[in-house]
């Protein structure tokens, strides 16, 4: 089973503001205030913008994220934690400080097997330029 999984103000919590692409930005503290919670999956939009999308997510052990697609061009790092991250049939087991890309349109999901906190920098092909 696939979906266009785009992480959005429904796994924010809250809308985020876009920020234009010229602004820098500090996000600190994330530990604190993205803490993960049991039995939950969590997210929070970090930056926004004409190009690119941060997103921080959080993952209690046993979490998952279903197949699904993306239509962007994404950069995976998990930042603690263990997790299982299947790209295309392949599964890859990741631990804290791993990357995985995909390319657009990549079928994935992933399984946290501890606690996990995760960002995923989703850029866009088609921004206005």
């Amino acid at each position: 089973m696939s979906s266009d999984f785009d992480p959005g103000p429904a796994y924010a919590g809250a809308m985020a503001k876009s920020t234009p692409v010229s602004e820098s930005s500090a996000h600190l503290d994330l530990a604190t205030g993205l803490p993960v919670v049991t039995e939950s999956t969590t997210s929070r939009v970090l930056v926004t913008n004409d190009v690119l999308r941060v997103v921080q997510f959080t993952f209690d052990a046993g979490e998952l994220l279903t197949e699904h697609t993306s239509p962007r061009a994404v950069v995976v790092q998990l930042v603690s934690g263990r997790m299982r991250f299947t790209v295309d049939g392949a599964e890859h087991p990741m631990s804290e400080g791993d990357v995985v890309y995909l390319a657009p349109g990549a079928v994935h999901a992933l399984v946290a097997e501890t606690a996990c906190r995760m960002t995923l920098v989703m850029v866009d092909m088609d921004f206005p330029g």
